[in-house]
């Protein structure tokens, strides 16, 4: 039976989410919410459904209703996300909040921790590691042929350039020195947390370029962190908002290597290398040759479809809480990333603890004695 779903906030992602419901046979789309009367009005016609202008009137006509998806914005894209997620959960419905968690990381907390009071769903639209590479470097890493982690290299953001640069203009990024670190480093760091586990230490290094400096741009744009994972890896993040072009693997690539072999995913959906690390390997002169899975395609903006799927299907096979694909809490543990490394560039670069995340206590109804 379809999961009956309504969204709040239309404006270009919320009519994307719409556009995937709308041909994923798991969803019904039964509203469409806005606060802009226009936008809710232009979407309701376009997906067939209903305009509501409040997220109370949409839940209150609508008593099948059973996902809020929320894809509102605001400041660092993610200060509009607390109020009607927790709306939606005080009324017991199941929530999909668009990425980051929120702007806030005490409203954050309080999101993860009423939605294990309520026992209801919430999830992240984590999406970048919901697609046939990463599922393919997830099977090399359960299959034991990557071992011990050692390393992970991460390199996520934006092509630009000095040439290519315009100052923002919009209210939500214009001012805010922490943009690209609030609105983008969620899935980065999304993904090493997939591959490689918790994070236990964060180490920054960030700055702008002399053109953002000379057009009064505030937005510390590039960062470089260094982290270690609670397993005893360690990694290193490059992420930055268009102030160059990016080379190997273009603006997306990940390399994670252990003690039995190593993978590269390159342009999140294009392909997967793999090499073993086999006895007689020469430690310079010759570099052993990758297995290599071609996906044959570039095209990003399947991971919706997909990352959106899986929601759906854990709603529809009712699993754990905590078994949820990409839940509240793994977006929370993101959020705390990001503020370690707001915290450690704030610091001159000391290194950060992230803050520890909230106990699992377990389903009673899915735990066994």
């Amino acid at each position: 039976m379809a999961v009956k779903i309504g969204i709040v906030g239309m404006n270009g992602i919320g009519n994307n989410h719409a556009a995937c419901y709308k041909e994923d046979e798991l969803a019904q789309l039964v509203g469409v919410c806005d606060v802009v009367k226009e936008r809710a009005d232009v979407a309701a016609e376009k997906f067939g459904v209903k305009a509501y202008y409040s997220l109370k009137d949409m839940i209150e006509n609508e008593p099948d209703l059973q996902v809020v998806d929320v894809t509102t914005g605001g400041i660092d894209n993610g200060s509009w996300h607390y109020e009607p997620a927790m709306e939606a959960m005080s009324y017991g419905k199941h929530v999909l909040i668009e990425k980051p968690l929120a702007h806030d990381i005490h409203e954050g907390r309080e999101l993860v921790a009423f939605a294990e009071k309520q026992k209801v769903y919430l999830g992240c639209n984590l999406n970048h590691y919901f697609t046939p590479p990463a599922e393919k470097a997830k099977q090399y890493i359960d299959s034991g042929d990557i071992g011990e982690l050692v390393y992970c290299l991460a390199k996520m953001g934006f092509n630009g350039g000095e040439a290519n640069y315009a100052p923002a203009g919009s209210p939500k990024i214009k001012g805010h020195p922490y943009f690209h670190m609030r609105a983008f480093l969620t899935h980065p760091f999304s993904v090493m947390r997939h591959f490689c586990g918790d994070i236990t230490h964060i180490q920054t290094f960030s700055d702008r370029p002399g053109f953002r400096r000379s057009a009064g741009d505030v937005m510390v744009s590039i960062n470089s962190i260094h982290v270690k994972f609670a397993n005893g890896g360690v990694g290193y993040l490059l992420s930055q908002r268009g102030d160059a072009v990016y080379g190997l693997g273009g603006w997306w690539s990940l390399e994670m290597a252990g003690t039995k072999g190593t993978f590269t995913i390159e342009n999140c959906v294009e392909k997967v290398s793999y090499w073993k690390a086999e006895k007689g390997i020469a430690p310079i002169s010759v570099q052993p040759e990758p297995v290599v899975t071609d996906f044959g395609t570039n095209d990003f903006s399947r991971t919706f479809n997909n990352r959106l799927h899986a929601f759906l299907e854990d709603i529809s096979n009712q699993v754990p809480f905590d078994q949820l694909r990409a839940n509240g809490r793994d977006a929370l543990a993101v959020l705390e990333y990001t503020y370690a490394v707001q915290e450690s560039y704030e610091r001159g670069g000391e290194v950060v603890r992230p803050h520890r995340l909230p106990p699992l206590h377990g389903n009673p109804l899915f735990m066994k004695n």
